[in-house]
Order: structure tokens, then C-alpha cells, then sequence
């Protein structure tokens, strides 16, 4: 088959495009590189075609729908605190883009698109764990255009037939992964201050929790929505271990002879963040019959075996 992945030079994106070569597929990225890497597809092998483009350009996403099979659409922007900077450009990015994809890969005659969503759509809810047919107040612009994304995927479905599975991605982290920046995800920004020595950043007082994502589990559950005969539908579905974990513990283990705890710096808590979070994962079990999920401690040891062996990346 023939996939498009937008975002493909992205983190989760250029993982997913080198699982699919690795399995004999084509892959077509799209990606505008706002974001993404140019390393991490120099490094894939196979029948891989990559577009230099936007999805907020109809024309752009008209070629790169052209002949495809099915579509994992992964490109946004993704940064809560940027967010609540930004609304506007949150907005026509993951909105209007998830929208102008959606519309042009129907006109290709695509019926199936997997697409992220994300954990931030619970918003203020405080049961626990989260299940899919809940859906809470946005805290963010970030959350509210995922929200968005929810629901035209709905829209798409009702008026055109389409299948459509949203991911609402707990936390991913993993190899390749960017560290840097002012707007970078715990777990890579934590990685990276231990490799150096230096002391990780904490918001707030610490025992915010989390249910942790290594990019394996979401490689491996786009892979069994795009091939794995799902009935003809709307479909939401959490993607997560379905363990809460909190940060600062989590990566303890991983510092060599000195208590993380030790060289917290805590600052603030940040807008727009939520503070606790926990996922069902029994309709992935269900619909996509997946239970061996890549634990956190697993997940934790392969990306700082891989930062280690790609000490570039950390700079």
C-alpha cells in the first residue's frame, strides 16, 4: 500500500514512516519542516517520496493525496505554552490544515484516515481514569483545536462516508524526539539534563502524574488502524499505557548516583497544563487488539539508549 504521512520528518511521524518501509510499504511525506527534521528521513530506507509542503495549502495537499491508499495524519503544532501565546496560529495550523487535508484527500478518493488527536481534548475533567466518550472544557488553544479536529472528523464521517480513527496520544516520548527549545516535552528535556548533569526543570510542586507513551505503542497502533479492517466508522481511541506515573520519579532511575529529587528547580505551574491524567486503554485492546504495550520503564531505557548513541541530537 501507499500511505501519506504528514508530518513525516517529525518525531512521531518519521518513526511511523520507518516502521511502514520497514514492512514493504510506500510512504509519502508530507511535512513543511517548520518542525521536523531532515535527519530523520536521510536515515529511512525504502520507497519513500517526501513533499515539501503545508497542510493549510489545498494544492499541496491535493498532490500529496494523489494516488494514495490511506492517510496517518501526524503533522501539527503541539506546544500547550505556545499555544496560549499564539491562539490564532493554533488554530489555522491544526484546524483549518486538519480540515483542508481531510477535504482534499476525499476528492483523491482516500476513505481512511488515522489522525492524532490528544490527551488535552479531557481538559478540566478530574475522573479517572479518562475513557473515550469523555470530553471535558479546553484548558488551551492547543486543546481546543484538537477538540476541533474531533469534531470534523465527525463531520467528515456523517456527510462523506469516511473512516476516520483519532489517536488521543497520552505523553508520547522516544527516540528522535527534540530536546531543545523552549517548548520541548518533559521527557526529552529531562533526558537531556541528565545526560549533561544539569538540573531538570520541575513545574510546580512535582506530583502532577502522567500516563506515559513511548512512540513504539503509537507507531504500532496507527499501523493496526491503517491495516487492520476496522468497520467502516467513527472511531476515538486512547493511546497510552494505562499507568499514571509522576515525572519526577519516573526518571530517577536513570541518573547515576544522585536522587533526581536533589536538583529539581521548581518554578510555577504553567497554564493550560493539566494536572493529572490516566488512560483507559480497553478500546484499543478491543478495537485494534493490542495489549502488549511498551511499558514506561522499557520505553524510558530504549530513548536514553538512544540518546546516547546520538549524542548530536541533544545540542
Amino acid at each position: 500500500m501507499k500511505i501519506l504521512v504528514t508530518g513525516g520528518a517529525g518525531f512521531i511521524g518519521s518513526n511511523l514512516a520507518e516502521a511502514l518501509l520497514s514492512q514493504g510499504h510506500s510512504v509519502r511525506v508530507l511535512d513543511n519542516f517548520c518542525a521536523g527534521d531532515q535527519r530523520n528521513l536521510e536515515e529511512l530506507r525504502g520507497d519513500l517520496e517526501v513533499i515539501t509542503g503545508d497542510i493549510t495549502s489545498p494544492s499541496d495537499c491535493a498532490r500529496a493525496c494523489a494516488g494514495i491508499d490511506a492517510v496517518s495524519h501526524q503533522a501539527a503544532l503541539g506546544s500547550v505554552p505556545r499555544s496560549m501565546l499564539e491562539p490564532e496560529l493554533y488554530s489555522f495550523n491544526n484546524l483549518h490544515g486538519f480540515v483542508t487535508l481531510c477535504n482534499q484527500a476525499r476528492l483523491a478518493g482516500v476513505t481512511c484516515i488515522v489522525y492524532a488527536s490528544s490527551s488535552s481534548v479531557y481538559g478540566d475533567l478530574t475522573a479517572s481514569p479518562k475513557t473515550e466518550t469523555m470530553r471535558g472544557r479546553p484548558l488551551s488553544p492547543y486543546a481546543a483545536s484538537k477538540q476541533g479536529n474531533e469534531d470534523f472528523a465527525q463531520a467528515f464521517h456523517n456527510a462523506y462516508g469516511m473512516t476516520l480513527v483519532g489517536f488521543r496520544y497520552f505523553n508520547v516520548f522516544g527516540p528522535k524526539q527534540d530536546p531543545r527549545g523552549a517548548y520541548a516535552a518533559v521527557i526529552p528535556l529531562f533526558i537531556s539534563k541528565l545526560l549533561k548533569d544539569e538540573a531538570p526543570t520541575i513545574f510546580g510542586d512535582g506530583e502532577q502524574s502522567r500516563d506515559f507513551t513511548f512512540v513504539g505503542n503509537v507507531v504500532q497502533a496507527n499501523l493496526r488502524a491503517l491495516f487492520g479492517d476496522l468497520p467502516r466508522a467513527l472511531h476515538l481511541v486512547n493511546v497510552a499505557c494505562g499507568g499514571e506515573q509522576h515525572g519526577e520519579p519516573a526518571l530517577s532511575g536513570h541518573r547515576q548516583g544522585t536522587e533526581l529529587s536533589t536538583f529539581r528547580r521548581p518554578r510555577p505551574d504553567r497554564k493550560g497544563d493539566i494536572r493529572d491524567s490516566l488512560a483507559d486503554v480497553s478500546r484499543a485492546r478491543e478495537l485494534l487488539g493490542y495489549s502488549d504495550w511498551t511499558t514506561l520503564q522499557q520505553g524510558l531505557a530504549a530513548t536514553v539508549a538512544w540518546y546516547r548513541q546520538h549524542p548530536e541530537r541533544l545540542t
